[in-house]
């Protein structure tokens, strides 16, 4: 009797601290993903200038249920009602002060490597156009592989939480890879050493480099910039401050590169606009030159305060995701409901047809490949066991393809006859399906280890080879034969996520998302 009682107090007492002190409860359940000061690691920032559009019941609800799209779990069983409302008040209280980080806060962060020696031919003997990065988010490194024979040529630490996936220049020679919490990494892969870092953010998404080279772009979700760094020695070139036409200030979603437009290519998370940033060297003042940029023509002269000059469309809708067809000329957007999508003409800056996309498509990894006489797009999605096949010309669904639940990312190869499509969340998140590029049927459905999740494919140069990630801590690389299906070789790492051939990503490879 009195040990039970000395248990239901015990029990009582930790209800209790439990509940009373929701900033003990977010160091305890929170700060190992956002960070003890809210300002986001491998999760976003948790303040309201990042949560202004989720009203106290919906952040209750992540708190409790969390994400089945994303690795945020749910506390309903650690917390109750009481302490998670407290919870969330306390996520939507303002900071003291969120620290300014601004082009001089960026470049006192900036190091660059006193021992770093440059080379002027790679050390090693690999191809240096199927040099594989495998990035591994368990103990924050990357592995570099050469895509001959799979060896380890180097594994070197990256920032804390790499978000997005790593860019390369065009000549294949350095990478750039972003973290969740700001930092940029330069490192030569001839010479297998870091250049140096730089923190261009506070709380970061995604980064994507320009056509020539010359500059890197980083979509920031705290402060609300966007910062443009020079590649060649991570100094800041620009920071623009994001504010919608109204004045609206906002997040950037996403942005990647449109290299036959000279520009960058933003979505605006709090506003429903997407940009068109310039990085050419325009011929006269009238409109932005080089590529189709001319396209586009803005009132008046360019102005003279930026190198980097901005073009602000209008959308219907917010987009948190998007997809270019292989001119650029037009950008293929998901709705943030999550319920359809859209076609964006970039000549025009206006909307052209809308797509049937429903259950919330992830077209950030999307790929296209010829279909008799037309190119179509595929895009799994987050949230139905499904997969859309588009054709690009009439915009229409060519075919719906059911698989054993939501996925996350596909890859081919312009020499496969085959889509990999992982079924990243649900009870089959072990399952690998292969697709028929012709016939757009599933033709196999492989658990090479099973109760494990695989995901994310990428191909070696030439499309002999894919390699599929064990998405565990104690996880691996599978190295298949792309032609028989069968698993040549396994790679231990730890929770590799993301695969990165040099060759796939600066041709743009068929079947690589861009």
């Amino acid at each position: 009797m009195i040990r039970t009682l000395s248990l239901v107090i015990a029990a009582t007492l930790a209800m209790g601290a439990a509940q009373a002190d929701p900033r003990a409860n977010y160091l305890e359940f929170c700060a190992d993903c956002h960070d003890a000061n809210r300002l986001g690691g491998t999760g976003p920032a948790l303040i309201p200038q990042t949560l202004k559009r989720m009203r106290g019941p919906k952040v209750e609800a992540v708190i409790r249920d969390g994400r089945v799209t994303t690795q945020m779990p749910g506390f309903a069983e650690d917390l109750s009602d009481a302490a998670i409302a407290e919870l969330a008040t306390y996520l939507k209280t303002p900071l003291e002060a969120v620290p300014p980080w601004g082009e001089e806060q960026i470049m006192a962060s900036r190091v660059l490597d006193e021992d770093y020696t440059p080379v002027d031919a790679p050390i090693w003997a690999s191809d240096p156009m199927n040099i594989t990065l495998a990035v591994e988010t368990g103990d924050h490194h990357v592995s570099v592989l050469d895509g001959d024979t799979f060896e380890v040529l180097d594994r070197f630490a990256t920032p804390f939480a790499v978000h997005g996936g790593p860019k390369f220049d065009p000549n294949g020679r350095f990478v750039f890879i972003m973290s969740r919490d700001g930092w940029v990494q330069k490192y030569d892969i001839w010479a297998l050493q870091q250049v140096g870092r730089v923190r261009a953010g506070l709380n970061s998404r995604n980064i994507a480099m320009s056509g020539d080279g010359k500059w890197l772009a980083v979509a920031n979700y705290l402060p609300n910039t966007l910062t443009i760094l020079s590649t060649e020695d991570l100094s800041v070139a620009e920071v623009h401050e994001i504010k919608g036409k109204d004045g609206t200030p906002s997040r950037v979603s996403a942005v990647y590169q449109a290299p036959p437009r000279d520009s960058f290519v933003l979505a605006l998370k709090d506003v429903p606009e997407i940009w068109e940033v310039s990085y050419a060297t325009y011929p006269d003042m009238n409109y932005f030159g080089g590529g189709l940029a001319h396209d586009w023509k803005i009132e008046g002269p360019v102005p003279q305060d930026t190198k980097f000059p901005i073009r602000r469309i209008t959308t219907p809708d917010y987009l948190d995701d998007f997809f270019f067809d292989q001119a650029y000329e037009h950008v293929m957007g998901a709705s943030r409901k999550g319920e359809d999508g859209l076609v964006i003409d970039l000549v025009i800056g206006q909307k052209v047809a809308d797509l049937a996309l429903k259950g919330m498509p992830h077209l950030g990894s999307g790929i296209t490949w010829q279909h008799g006489d037309t190119t179509v797009m595929a895009t799994p999605h987050l949230k139905d066991a499904t997969i859309s096949v588009i054709d690009m010309q009439t915009w229409e669904t060519v075919k719906t393809i059911p698989t054993q639940g939501p996925g996350f990312f596909m890859r081919s190869h312009k020499n496969s006859k085959y889509v990999w499509a992982d079924v990243f969340f649900g009870p089959n998140k072990d399952v690998m399906h292969i697709i028929d590029k012709e016939t757009l049927e599933i033709v196999k459905s492989m658990r090479p280890v099973p109760g494990a999740t695989v995901a994310h494919v990428e191909f070696t140069k030439d499309g002999s080879h894919a390699l599929v990630s064990v998405w565990e801590d104690e996880g691996e690389v599978l190295v298949y034969d792309a032609e028989t299906l069968e698993i040549v070789k396994r790679l231990p790492m730890r929770k590799p996520s993301g695969k990165y051939n040099v060759w796939n990503k600066i041709t743009f490879e068929e079947g690589t998302s861009h």
